[in-house]
Order: structure tokens, then C-alpha cells, then sequence
């Protein structure tokens, strides 16, 4: 009986996630979406079966003509990247399934046994977690109405009153939730060994802030001109600040031509400037001022930096980054990146795109926790 309960809860608790999720999109003024699209990444084929497992049981030599050998490495030469590709998707995919069952199994079990411990029903367990503190208060309701106040358009308070307070009566079910399980985790020891899908990226010669030794890495593949990017922006400064010399920050550029025409010659810009020691000031400067990017645009702001002049304008005008854009682009479509911004820490996608500072910094606690075991 107990298990049934506990997958009634499980099942609430999901059914919660999503309405907390919905709610938040119907207060939204803007689209769901949080990330701009590259349409070409996106149209590359879904892996559908194992690929490096695939290409394990596959013989060196897969044809011939006459005499002649055609082999996996020739294969690999024409679509390598497309393998690469999928074989991020699958391994991506894979790692998310095996993971969202084991937290599953882990949290009903780790459930019950408390249940059970303590003679009360799982919603007894988490009505004991939120306290007295369920019901919002109308300071509450109003702070985050004022808070949110460019994402709710012109709905007025009143309109919003009890939407509101539904959202904060869902998102403290699902904090007492989470406390409740992290608790009972500690207690009970509970260890997960499964290691997420990694990926290993070369940033050899991107910009980057933050010790090369720090425990974690954060790489964001972006785009000076994408919207979502923009947003995202001020969360990078938060998590430095935040975090400290525990984190290193590298800035690789993933521009879309086909949405933002003045992206690439943005990301060369960045990189004319990283050349004279300030790709940040760059870097901030063109967030704050998305949409005023063309070359000329991109030169005066060089000189409002007090940068060489002469050099900027050459740099930028004969090209010398273009290569090393490209190669960028390139890496991050073989990480099976299809959007902007793209994050990874310590190699691990955070799914999401613009995701908030609260997401990524729960992703380097996780990894920082990992490296303390």
C-alpha cells in the first residue's frame, strides 16, 4: 500500500512540476522558448540506436571493390561529424532516462522506509516539511507581482491574485518536497554512482575567466545577437561572484547567421578585442547593446574601450578569426548543440537554454560535491 502511495505522490508531484511550468509560461509575456534555434543543427538526424556501440560490433572493412578496400575510417571522413553528432544525442539521451528511473526508484524507496518509520502517509511527510508556511501571504502575492512585472503584461494585480498565489502555494510544495528528499538522502546515506554523460571539449585559446584550476568549468556556446543569450548575460557575473575562483568561465561563439546577420562578425570582434585583453569589456558591452552590431557599429565601440584602433579594424576587416569561429561552431554542433546559449559544466549539458542562475548553480554545487568524495 505504501508503494502505491508513494507513486501517487511521485505522479502529484510531477503533475505539480507541470502546472508550475504552465503557470509560469500563461504569466510569461514573452514565448516559451529560451534559447535561439540554429534550424541546420536542429534538422540533423536523431540517433535512434547505440552509435558508439554500433560502431564498435561494425568491421574495419566494410566493402570492397575488387581488391580495393573501402573502410569505417573512410565512412567517417565524409559524415564523421553527423556520427559524432548523433552519438552526443544518444549518449545525452540515454544518460537523462537511466537517470530520471534511478531518482524515481530512489525516491520512492527512501519515501516509504520514512513512511513507514514514522507511522503517517507520504502527504503527512511533506505537510510536516512546509510547516505553517503554506499559504502565501498578500505580501508575498504582491512582491512577485512586482518582481515579475514585465512578464505578466498589462494583467493587473487583482487579475493575477490567485494564479499567484497557486504558483507559491505549488512552488513551496515543491521545495518541501526537495528539502524532504535531500534530508532523507543524507540520513540514509544514499550515494548515487551513476556519472553523467560527459563531454570533452577543446577551449584551447577561448576566452575564459576564473583559474584554470578551478574544480569546475562552465562553457557557454553564444551568440552576441540571440535574445535569449542577452538574457542570460548578467547570469555569468552572478555565478562568478557567487562562486568564485571554485569556477572557471569559457566563452565559445556558436553565432546563427540565418537569425542574426551581424552575429558572426560579432564573434570576430570579441576575439579582435580578447587579442588587445579585453574580450569581457567587448563581450558586455555588446549584450548591453544587441542590435546595434554592424562593423561599423563593432569599431566604435572598439574605440569606446580605448582599444588600438588600427589593429581592431585590421583584425576584424582581413578575418584573422573566422577559422577559429568556424572551429568553434563546428565543436559545438559535434556536442549535439542546436540552440543558443548552450551551457556545460564540467562537460554535463544544463539542459534549457536561458536557464535561470538558480539551475546552473545547482549544476556546479553537484559537481563540486562530486569532487569533494
Amino acid at each position: 500500500m505504501e508503494t502505491l502511495k508513494a507513486k501517487n505522490l511521485m505522479n502529484s508531484n510531477r503533475f505539480s512540476h507541470r502546472r508550475l511550468s504552465a503557470l509560469l509560461v500563461v504569466l510569461a509575456s514573452a514565448a516559451g522558448a529560451s534559447a535561439c534555434s540554429d534550424q541546420k543543427a536542429n534538422a540533423a538526424p536523431a540517433a535512434s540506436a547505440p552509435p558508439a556501440a554500433a560502431t564498435t560490433e561494425l568491421p574495419n572493412v566494410l566493402a570492397t571493390i575488387g581488391t580495393e578496400q573501402v573502410t569505417l575510417a573512410d565512412v567517417r571522413a565524409l559524415i564523421g561529424d553527423n556520427l559524432d553528432q548523433n552519438e552526443a544525442k544518444f549518449r545525452q539521451s540515454q544518460y537523462t532516462l537511466i537517470n530520471n528511473a534511478l531518482q524515481e526508484i530512489l525516491r520512492e524507496r527512501v519515501l516509504n522506509a520514512e513512511a513507514k518509520k514514522q507511522g503517517k502517509t507520504l502527504d503527512e511527510l511533506v505537510a510536516a516539511e512546509i510547516g505553517a508556511s503554506a499559504e502565501p501571504s498578500e505580501v508575498e502575492i504582491s512582491t512577485w507581482y512586482a518582481e515579475n512585472r514585465a512578464r505578466v503584461g498589462r494583467r493587473t494585480l487583482d487579475q493575477l491574485r490567485p494564479q499567484i498565489a497557486d504558483l507559491l502555494r505549488k512552488q513551496r510544495r515543491a521545495e518541501a518536497n526537495e528539502k524532504l528528499r535531500q534530508r532523507l538522502n543524507d540520513e540514509r546515506k544514499v550515494t548515487v554512482l551513476l556519472e553523467p554523460y560527459r563531454l570533452t571539449l577543446n577551449n584551447d585559446g577561448a576566452p575564459a575567466m576564473g583559474p584554470e584550476n578551478a574544480p569546475v568549468t562552465l562553457v557557454e556556446f553564444s551568440d552576441f545577437d540571440c535574445p535569449f543569450c542577452g538574457r542570460f548575460h548578467p547570469t555569468l557575473k552572478q555565478l562568478s561572484d557567487k562562486f568564485g575562483n571554485q569556477l572557471r568561465v569559457v566563452y565559445r561563439q556558436y553565432p546563427i547567421p540565418s537569425l542574426h546577420p551581424n552575429a558572426f562578425k560579432a564573434s570576430e570582434a570579441s576575439l579582435c578585442a580578447h587579442d588587445q585583453g579585453k574580450f569581457w569589456e567587448m563581450h558586455d558591452l555588446m549584450f548591453s547593446e544587441q542590435g546595434r552590431l554592424s562593423v561599423s557599429e563593432l569599431k566604435v565601440k572598439a574605440g569606446r574601450l580605448g582599444l588600438n584602433q588600427k589593429k581592431f579594424d585590421t583584425c576584424l576587416d582581413t578575418g584573422r578569426y573566422t577559422e577559429q569561429v568556424q572551429n568553434d561552431i563546428k565543436e559545438a554542433q559535434k556536442a549535439g548543440v542546436t540552440g543558443t546559449p548552450a551551457l556545460f559544466v564540467n562537460g554535463v549539458s544544463v539542459e534549457g537554454g536561458a536557464v535561470s542562475l538558480e539551475v546552473v548553480a545547482k549544476a556546479i554545487d553537484e559537481e563540486l560535491a562530486r569532487a569533494k568524495r
